[in-house]
């Protein structure tokens, strides 16, 4: 007889909870099915509520806002931006696509996100060579805030713009404060992993009216507003479609849920597997709430007697996805030859760094799964 498959468990599958085929349909029905419409405007509005900033700009991916955030910064060719090390390549890749050169910023032990110390030796340096970055870009990282009292007073000492990578920390606060209102520009993504999803989507924000305008100009190929076809500027086919809008809207509506779930996964986690040698998990310091959108841990090898790899393997060999924390920028090959300030906490946490399974739709059997076979090593 042939062994039946354990039922697959994925690292963090998208989850629909409330009323989005409901908004779906609408947007069908409506016939607004191209980019832009009702629900697009109706998204914009209902999250810059959600993040407490004034202005939203729906965009097709978290990349594309990364990209128009750098050009509306002001950010030119062969400018440095000051970035995390500790990161997913999209937020490296958007400073490539305007031709600057990313400057890594090592994280902190207390938070996993750029430390305030390194990014205030880095600019103390750039000040003292005449040469200040013409941007800090800064990420939360897997669901949680970066040290934002420092880093803000940090970049107004040296009157140099901050923008928020937020891309995977929508829910998450810092000192009540939610993400993606930290810097002159925030940023989001919706991909089909995220805390909440659109399938591809995502959204830039800012308290600048501006700013807002700006961004929706360049992402509808920078049109003038004439009858004919006429442009000045170099623009993108980055807007959202009313279809997928439509999906924020009901997903949005559940970040609450989602947080709260999520964050259930990882005390549950954290609850079964803290006591085992050589594993500690992601830490979430005083005046931080973070989504843990992904539930993270470390393992010593020495302590644990297996590898962050060995647990993936024998996750998967079980139908379980689990994946290494992310590879820090200053070690991938293609910026190789970029800057760094520091590097060995972000080389530490990917080096024994492992995301263990943290969807929203995950039962008490399935978690009861993912501990068992790891504390069974």
């Amino acid at each position: 007889m042939t062994k039946t498959e354990p039922k697959r468990i994925y690292l963090s599958p998208p989850s629909m909870l409330g009323n989005e085929k409901e908004m779906l349909i609408d947007a069908f029905e409506s016939n607004w099915i191209a980019p832009l419409g009702p629900h697009v405007n109706a998204f914009e509005n209902e999250f810059a509520q959600a993040v407490d900033v004034k202005y939203a700009a729906a965009l097709s991916s978290g990349t594309a806002a990364l990209h128009l955030a750098l050009l509306i910064a002001g950010v030119k060719p062969e400018d440095e931006v000051l970035t995390s090390s500790f990161t997913f390549v999209a937020t490296t890749n958007a400073i490539k696509y305007v031709g600057a050169h990313p400057v890594f910023i090592d994280s902190d032990q207390a938070t996993w996100n750029m430390d305030p110390n390194l990014l205030e030796e880095e600019l103390k340096d750039c000040r003292k060579k005449g040469r200040l970055p013409a941007a800090v870009l800064v990420v939360d990282i897997v669901g949680q805030c970066a040290n934002y009292d420092a880093i803000t007073r940090i970049c107004n000492e040296y009157e140099v713009p901050l923008i928020e990578d937020a891309a995977e920390a929508l829910g998450a606060k810092y000192h009540d404060n939610p993400a993606g209102k930290f810097g002159v520009i925030g940023c989001f993504s919706f991909n089909g992993n995220k805390i909440i999803t659109t399938s591809g989507g995502g959204m830039l924000v800012t308290d600048n009216e501006e700013w807002a305008q700006q961004a929706r100009h360049l992402a509808t190929q920078a049109r003038e507003p004439v009858p004919y076809y006429e442009h000045t500027k170099i623009g993108y086919n980055y807007r959202m479609s009313n279809l997928l809008a439509a999906v924020g809207r009901g997903q949005l509506a559940m970040l609450d849920t989602i947080v709260n779930k999520r964050r259930a996964n990882f005390e549950y986690y954290q609850d079964a597997l803290n006591a085992l040698p050589g594993v500690t998990f992601m830490p979430e310091p005083e005046g931080h709430f973070s989504t843990r959108w992904l539930s993270c841990l470390l393992i010593d090898p020495k302590k644990f007697k297996a590898t962050n790899e060995d647990i993936r393997l024998k996750l998967e060999s079980e139908n379980i996805e689990s994946r290494p924390l992310w590879k820090p920028m200053h070690l991938q090959p293609v910026f190789s030859n970029c800057r760094k300030r520091g590097g060995s906490v972000s080389e530490a946490l990917f080096a024994g760094g492992l995301s263990l399974p943290s969807g929203t739709d995950l039962s008490k059997e399935d978690l009861k799964r993912v501990t068992t076979i790891i504390r069974d090593r």
